[in-house]
């Protein structure tokens, strides 16, 4: 099946910052190069389309992660995006598609996630860099 999350490639950076650019091939081919606008780990990421496919007019994105009051075990993961299509007068309904298939991939980002907070490898890796 391949991976959930598109491969991003990082432009004139060594690591994502605010300001760092990206370049992202989508799993159906489309193309977009985006500016983090924040980049706060591990609370919070946010994004913005800089250049895009012939599809989107406009699109941003932010993750945040919260801790759950009162249980010390669990977090809250949001996705969001915004967007608009083109061109204006198919919007309608590329913009009905498009929030379908954002959905389904942010829903498979979410199980993806969760499946990496129980991972033994990932939970030590993390432990590794919280004591460092």
């Amino acid at each position: 099946m391949g991976s959930v999350h598109p491969p991003q490639h990082l432009i004139d950076a060594d690591r994502p910052a605010k300001g760092v650019r990206t370049f992202t091939v989508q799993r159906f081919g489309l193309r977009m190069e985006s500016e983090y606008v924040s980049y706060i780990p591990p609370s919070n990421v946010g994004m913005k389309m800089t250049r895009g496919s012939w599809f989107f007019e406009r699109m941003g994105g932010g993750w945040r992660f919260t801790a759950v009051e009162g249980d010390a075990s669990s977090t809250l993961a949001v996705w969001r995006y915004n967007f608009t299509c083109r061109p204006r007068w198919l919007a309608p309904v590329a913009e009905r598609v498009g929030q379908f298939l954002l959905q389904r991939d942010i829903d498979r980002r979410i199980a993806g996630f969760a499946r990496g907070c129980v991972d033994p490898l990932v939970l030590a890796e993390a432990e590794r860099i919280r004591a460092a």
